[in-house]
């Protein structure tokens, strides 16, 4: 049955991973980047197109006004040399044919000559002057014509060759310029619709190539890589260009290896994690006994005995509780403090007890703290943290062999309290926190300052400190040695605490 069960999450497991793969897979041409990419080449091209069509259209219909009033100012020309009264009713039919008019009047030192006419209307719609012509007007004029022409009367009017004194005038229905207007618009619509798939299609190989095909390069490594993060050949192998898709290669891959390495090294820290659950429950047997052997020393009738003793229960039962710092840390199930006032002069002093510092080594504890001080914190977690920082101060000490002769090897722990919040502070004369270490200062097994050590210590004494709403940084200092700083504030008093606590003194 459990194999059945197992089998089943691992179908579900692959086919989740599947169906993982199908949607950040881009569906179609049009789906990705690269067919998204084309349609707006279009888009945008076919608007560049609007944009020059507009004016071109303009200028075609003023050119097409203008060659029909050159045309009607050649005929008014051979007209009037005729010199007579009125031509035949045939050659002003021909001569309008000819100009695609259905009058023409020649404007000549200030006199006005109707020189051929058929059907003329009796008003127009339009008057349209092309000696001053503006391209904003031109543009609005020709709109009109497009939607509104095609059934219109309009009157059009210009000079003759430059000459100023002398103008020709035509009427005209302006069926034909809309047809020509339509046609000149169909041949540049079907131009630009080439143009712009032209374009679009050399602008999406091109952006493929630079651009989509890196990107889908990326995308396929981050998704190899998601499927199996442990294997090696998942890492994306950057280019070794300089642009910004190469740098971005390059940073995931980097990021990738990275990440592969935290992954290791959390597996190691899950199997550390483990052993440590297997041992603990051995290791407090032990610890159990020996706490049992120990209170018998309390009856032992010897001055020397009886002053040892309690020290040594002490330290036996913050054993037993040291024994599960590991795990705890692990499952992040540090318990919150109990907290409450207590003399910080009597902490330090039982932490220079416990550090036991050999005469003979030369080390040096000096307290400097004012015997009232009080913190409020939880006595316990506060001991570890303040002795952890001496214990690494102490060893740090007694492993500087570099050391001048005659130079002090000192541990200061200083107190003092500024409004609701105590500062203490653990300074050494030792060699100093190497770089590396300051830059996994406070990171589980990364940031021991010594070989062989964890790092644990400077991680669990952070959390603890945290949860009193406290800090706990390093402090650069000018002189040789590593000092640590510690604030942990009182905790804030509720308005019912207040008034239940005056009530009592009451």
């Amino acid at each position: 049955m459990d194999s059945e069960q197992g089998g089943n999450v691992a179908k579900d497991g692959k086919a989740g991973k599947i169906g993982l793969a199908r949607l950040c897979r881009p569906t179609g041409i049009f789906g990705g980047l690269s067919g998204k990419l084309l349609i707006l080449t279009v888009v945008f091209m076919s608007l560049a197109e609007v944009l020059i069509f507009v004016p071109s259209v303009a200028n075609m219909r003023l050119r097409w006004l203008e060659d029909r009033l050159s045309t009607a100012a050649a005929a008014a020309i051979a007209i009037d040399g005729l010199q007579t009264a009125e031509l035949p009713r045939a050659l002003q039919k021909e001569t309008l044919m000819a100009t695609g008019t259905r009058a023409i009047v020649l404007r000549k030192d200030g006199t006005s000559r109707l020189l051929a006419t058929a059907e003329m209307p009796a008003s127009v719609d339009d008057m349209y002057d092309l000696s001053d012509v503006s391209q904003l007007t031109a543009i609005k004029d020709a709109l009109d014509t497009l939607v509104f022409g095609g059934n219109r009367i309009i009157r059009v009017f210009g000079p003759v060759g430059g000459d100023a004194g002398t103008g020709i005038e035509v009427v005209l229905k302006d069926t034909r310029l809309r047809n020509a207007m339509l046609a000149y618009s169909r041949s540049v619509f079907l131009v630009s619709i080439l143009i712009s798939l032209f374009t679009a299609t050399l602008i999406f190989f091109a952006i493929n190539r630079i651009m989509i095909r890196p990107i889908r390069r990326l995308t396929d490594s981050m998704q190899a890589y998601s499927d199996d993060p442990e294997d090696p050949g998942r890492i994306l192998v950057p280019d070794r260009g300089r642009d910004e898709l190469a740098v971005a290669g390059r940073h995931l891959a980097a990021m990738q290896t990275q990440l592969q390495k935290t992954l290791k090294q959390q597996k190691n820290l899950a199997a550390l994690g483990l052993a440590v659950s297997k041992i603990n429950h051995d290791m407090r047997n032990i610890l159990s006994a020996a706490q049992l052997m120990s209170d018998r020393l309390v009856d032992v009738d010897d001055p020397m005995v009886k002053r040892f003793a309690p020290k040594l229960l002490r330290t036996i039962d913050r054993a037993v509780g040291y024994t599960t710092e590991v795990l705890s840390y692990g499952q992040t199930s540090e318990s919150a403090p109990r907290r409450r006032k207590l003399h910080l002069v009597e902490l330090i002093a039982e932490v220079r007890d416990i550090l036991a510092i050999d005469p003979d080594s030369g080390v040096e504890f000096v307290e400097q703290l004012n015997s009232d001080l009080e913190v409020d914190a939880d006595s316990e977690q506060l001991f570890r943290v303040i002795h952890n920082l001496c214990r690494n101060a102490h060893q740090a000490l007694i492993a500087f062999s570099d050391a001048e002769p005659g130079s002090i090897k000192r541990i200061t722990v200083s107190a003092h309290r500024i409004g609701s919040v105590v500062s203490i502070t653990v300074d050494d004369t030792g060699p100093g926190m190497p770089q590396k270490a300051r830059e996994n200062l406070f990171t589980a097994f990364r940031g021991s300052a010594r070989s062989g050590g964890t790092g644990l210590g400077l991680a669990i004494a952070r959390e603890l400190v945290l949860a009193h709403g406290g800090t706990i940084a390093l402090v650069e200092k000018p002189a040789a040695g590593t000092q640590f700083r510690i604030e942990i504030p009182d905790r804030p008093v509720s308005l019912d605490d207040y008034r239940s606590r005056s009530l009592q003194e009451i």
